[in-house]
């Protein structure tokens, strides 16, 4: 009487949990990374200028925002025409003199008379670096 010993198979690498593991993976990091993101100033309607150009964001900058209604935001923060240099002052102490910037973007429909008075604001306390944030394409009537 002859016995026979079972077959034994090779051991099979499963791939589908791997598959799984990896979208995860992926999926985690998607996140992760929108989460990284800065999103810095109030969202507004920015006016559109066909010379617009890229200026790189650093840590020691900040977005002043002025509305359609002429409200100023300092990053997300609503502040008044009167907090608003002491605001400037704080970071120009912070960063120094020849590295504070700030990026002034205004809603399409804010006055004038609202804009200049935030930029006259921040050339009072001896701010130069100032880049005021447009959208790229066709100029609007």
């Amino acid at each position: 009487m002859q016995v026979t010993s079972p077959r034994r198979h090779r051991p099979r690498l499963e791939i589908i949990p791997f598959i799984d593991v990896m979208f995860f993976l992926l999926a985690t990091f998607m996140i992760m990374s929108l989460a990284m993101v800065k999103n810095a100033g109030v969202a507004v309607q920015l006016p559109k200028a066909q010379t617009s150009g890229s200026e790189e964001r650093k840590e020691q900058e900040v977005t002043l925002t002025v509305t359609d209604k002429g409200e100023i935001y300092f990053d997300h923060d609503k502040v008044s025409t009167g907090e608003l240099p002491g605001k400037l002052a704080a970071l120009k102490a912070e960063a120094g003199p020849e590295k504070a910037k700030v990026f002034l973007n205004s809603d399409r429909k804010a006055t004038f008379d609202s804009v200049v008075g935030v930029l006259d604001a921040v050339r009072k306390e001896g701010i130069s670096r100032i880049a005021i944030q447009t959208e790229r394409g066709e100029k609007t009537p």
